[in-house]
C-alpha cells in the first residue's frame, strides 16, 4: 500500500529518502513526506499529490541532516491533503512517525489522549502513534515506541525519530512489510527490497514484533522485552537493473515482455522430460495426500484468478476437490477446514494482508499451508509450511502480468506433481503436458509479435464506457482476468461471463454497437446470439483453429501448442491430451492478448499505466 523509508548515515538524508520513495512508488500513493533531523530539530516536508510536489518543495526549501524517515501515502483515513499526509508529528513535542498499515483502535486512543491534552489536526488513524509515544517517552525512545506498540491494535510498520534522541531511527514490524539494509557506513528502513539496491545488497528480513535501532554505529534488532536478536544477512541476488524500465514506455510494457523468460526461469528445476516434477521443499507422501479432504486455493485480484486455473488444473489431474476463495470472504466465513486440509495461498508479493490472515489461521487449525509467491523472504512465503516461488522476478506496475503467468504455471505444475503421487499420470502423459509448458515461452514471443495488430484493434474500442468478456471452462477464468485488467489500467467498466449464462439475463444488456471480446472455445453459439442482437465481437481464437469469419469484427490468433504424443498411448489418450494442452496450458497465450489489449486501450486514453488510479501493488491492509 504505502511506502516508508528511512536513513541513518554521514551524507544528507534527504536526497536517499527521495530516491526510496521514488522505488517505492509502484506501490501505489496520494501524497508525499520526509522527515530530517537538522541540529536536534524535527523538519517536515510533505505534500498532496505526487513525489514530484515534494521535490519541488525541496528545491524551495531544502531539508539538511543526516538521519531522516519519508513515506508514500494511500489515504485509507482521512482525504488526500497536505495535513494528512505522512510524516506526523504529536502535538506536544517533536517525536515523529511514519506509518504502513491501519490502527484498528485509534478512535479510542485518540479520545483517551485528547482528555490527557494532546491535540489532533489530521484524521488520520496515524496521528494517534507519536502522541501515544510522547506519553510514554521518559528519556528512552526504544522503550517509549515499545509500550506504545503494546496499545496498539491492526497492522503496522513504523519508522520513528525525535530530536530529543537526534542520533538513531527505532523501527518495527507487525503485519505490515519492513525491511532493513546494512550498507558501508549507513544503514536503512524501507518497506522493500527495490528502494535500498542502489546503496546495499545485504538486508535483515525483519519478523513481526521485531524492534530495529538504527545509529551511526550499526544496526540492532530486539525483541519487545529488550533482549537482543542475531539476524541473519540476506543477500539480495537479483540485479537492480530488473527493476528499470529498460527502455520501454512504461513498466508494465517492459515486464509483459519479460514473460518468457520469467515463465523459462519459474520452470527451471522443476520441470525436465525424463524426471519427475520437482517443487523444491514441497512434499507430500501419498498416505498424506490419501487422506486429504480438500484443497483451497485463497487469493485475492489477479492471483486469485489464477487460482481459478489452477483449480481446473488440479481437479482434471489429480482428481481432487479443489476451492479457489476470495481472501477476504475466506477469512470472515466458517470454513471447512481440518488438519486434512491443504491451504494454498497464491500473492505476487507475499504481503498482501487478508491472505496471510487466512494462512495464519489455517495453521492454528493445523491445516498444512503452501505458499505460492514472487518475493523471497516476504511474510506468506516464511510462515508458509512449505513455499513455491515463481521466478517472474521484480514486479513494478500495479497491474499484474508476469506474476499472473508464472503463477497459472506453476498450479500445471501442481497438479501434475498431485496427479504423479496419486498413480494418475502416466510417464508418457506427463512428458507431453511438459512438452506442452516447455513451448510457453517461444509460444509467447509469438504472441508478443502480434502486438501491432492487437494496438490496432485497440483504438476500435478504447472510446467505450461498457466491454463484455466472453468464455467457457478455463476461457471464463481469463475472461475475469481479463476484465480486470481493462478495468485496473483504462478505467472502462468490464464484465465477464460464462457463455452460457448469457441467455439467463445478460444478454439483455446487449445492444448494437456494443463491444464483445470472446474467446472462441465452444462458445459459437454464444457468439452468434449476441451478434444477432447488434454486437460487435473481438474473436480470440487458436491458429488453424475453423473460424466462422462473419460473426467476428476483428480476430486475433493465438499460437496453437503441438501434441507430440506417442501413437502406442492410443487414440483415446491422445484425445484427452490433446484436451488438456489445448484447454489448460494454452490459455496463458490468451492472457498474454488480454495483458496487451489492456495495455494499448489504456494507452489509447492517456492513462497512467503503471499507477492506476486509487490502486496499490501491494495490498497491506484488511
Amino acid at each position: 500500500m504505502c511506502g516508508i523509508v528511512g536513513y541513518v548515515g554521514k551524507k544528507k538524508a534527504s536526497d536517499f529518502l527521495i530516491e526510496g520513495l521514488s522505488k517505492l512508488e509502484y506501490r501505489g500513493y496520494d501524497s508525499a513526506g520526509i522527515a530530517v533531523i537538522n541540529n536536534g530539530k524535527v523538519e517536515i516536508r510533505k505534500h498532496k499529490g505526487r513525489l514530484s510536489n515534494l521535490v519541488e518543495e525541496l528545491s524551495n526549501n531544502s531539508a539538511e541532516g543526516t538521519i531522516g524517515i519519508g513515506h508514500t501515502r494511500w489515504a485509507t483515513h482521512g482525504e488526500p491533503s497536505d495535513v494528512n499526509s505522512h510524516p506526523h508529528q504529536t502535538s506536544k513535542g517533536d517525536i515523529t512517525v511514519v506509518h504502513n498499515g491501519i490502527i484498528e483502535n485509534y478512535s479510542e486512543l485518540t479520545q483517551w489522549l485528547k482528555s490527557e491534552g494532546y491535540e489532533f489536526k489530521s484524521a488520520t488513524d496515524t496521528e494517534v502513534i507519536p502522541n501515544l509515544i510522547h506519553y510514554y517517552y521518559n528519556g528512552n525512545l526504544f522503550e517509549a515506541v515499545v509500550k506504545a506498540t503494546e496499545k496498539l491494535e491492526g497492522s503496522y510498520a513504523l519508522g520513528v525519530v525525535s530530536g530529543q534522541e537526534p542520533d538513531k531511527i527505532v523501527a518495527v514490524r507487525k503485519d505490515s512489510p519492513l525491511i532493513v539494509g546494512i550498507g558501508q557506513g549507513e544503514t536503512f528502513i524501507a518497506s522493500d527490497i527495490p528502494a535500498v539496491l542502489n546503496y546495499t545488497r545485504d538486508i535483515y528480513l525483519l519478523e513481526d514484533n521485531e524492534f530495529v535501532v538504527l545509529t551511526n554505529e550499526g544496526v540492532e534488532v530486539f525483541e519487545a522485552n529488550g533482549d537482543k536478536i542475531n539476524k541473519e544477512i540476506y543477500k539480495v541476488t537479483w540485479n537492480e537493473d530488473a527493476a528499470e524500465k529498460g527502455g520501454y514506455d512504461s513498466f508494465m510494457l517492459k515486464e509483459i515482455h519479460e514473460q518468457p523468460k520469467a515463465i523459462k526461469d519459474t520452470m527451471a528445476g522443476r520441470v525436465a522430460l525424463n524426471e519427475k516434477v520437482n517443487l523444491g521443499d514441497f512434499k507430500l507422501t501419498s498416505e498424506e495426500l490419501e487422506n486429504m479432504d480438500r484443497i483451497y486455493i485463497v487469493a485475492c485480484g489477479t492471483a486469485y484468478n489464477a487460482g481459478l486455473m489452477g483449480k481446473v488444473a488440479i481437479e482434471d489431474l489429480a482428481r481432487i476437490p479443489v476451492e479457489v476463495a476470495i481472501a477476504s470472504e475466506f477469512r470472515y466465513r466458517n470454513p471447512i477446514v481440518t488438519n486434512k486440509t491443504l491451504i494454498v495461498t497464491l500473492s505476487q508479493s507475499g504481503e498482501t494482508a487478508d491472505t496471510l490472515a487466512v494462512l495464519r489461521d489455517a495453521k492454528k487449525i493445523g491445516a498444512k499451508t503452501l505458499a505460492i509467491t514472487n518475493v523471497v523472504g516476504s511474510s506468506i512465503s516464511r510462515e508458509a509450511d512449505s513455499v513455491i516461488y515463481t521466478m517472474a522476478g521484480p514486479e513494478i506496475a500495479v497491474a499484474s502480468t508476469k506474476a499472473y503467468t508464472t503463477q497459472a504455471v506453476v498450479m500445471n505444475l501442481l497438479g501434475m506433481y498431485l496427479a504423479d503421487l496419486k498413480g494418475l499420470l502416466k510417464s508418457e502423459e506427463e512428458a507431453e503436458i511438459k512438452n506442452a509448458l516447455l513451448e510457453l515461452p517461444s509460444k509467447v514471443e509469438e504472441v508478443l509479435n502480434q502486438k501491432a495488430q492487437i494496438a490496432k484493434i485497440a483504438k476500435l474500442i478504447s472510446q467505450e464506457k461498457d466491454l463484455f468478456y466472453l468464455g467457457r471452462d478455463v476461457d471464463y477464468a481469463l475472461a475475469i482476468e481479463g476484465a480486470l485488467k481493462i478495468k485496473e489500467i483504462a478505467y472502462i467498466h468490464s464484465e465477464a461471463y460464462a457463455g452460457g449464462e448469457l441467455k439467463h439475463g445478460t444478454i439483455a444488456l446487449i445492444e448494437p454497437g456494443t463491444k464483445i471480446i470472446a474467446l472462441k472455445d465452444k462458445m459459437i453459439s454464444n457468439i452468434r446470439e449476441v451478434k444477432s442482437r447488434g454486437a460487435e465481437i473481438i474473436g480470440i481464437a487458436y491458429e488453424n483453429q475453423e473460424v466462422d469469419l462473419s460473426v467476428f469484427d476483428e480476430i486475433i490468433r493465438i499460437p496453437q501448442i503441438s501434441t507430440r504424443i506417442a501413437p502406442i498411448l492410443g487414440a483415446v489418450v491422445l484425445q484427452l491430451l490433446a484436451y488438456y494442452v489445448a484447454t489448460r496450458i494454452a490459455p496463458i497465450l490468451g492472457a498474454v492478448v488480454l495483458q496487451l489489449l489492456a495495455y494499448y486501450v489504456a494507452t489509447e486514453r492517456g492513462c497512467d499505466i503503471d499507477k492506476p488510479r486509487n490502486l496499490a501493488k501491494s495490498v497491506t491492509v484488511e
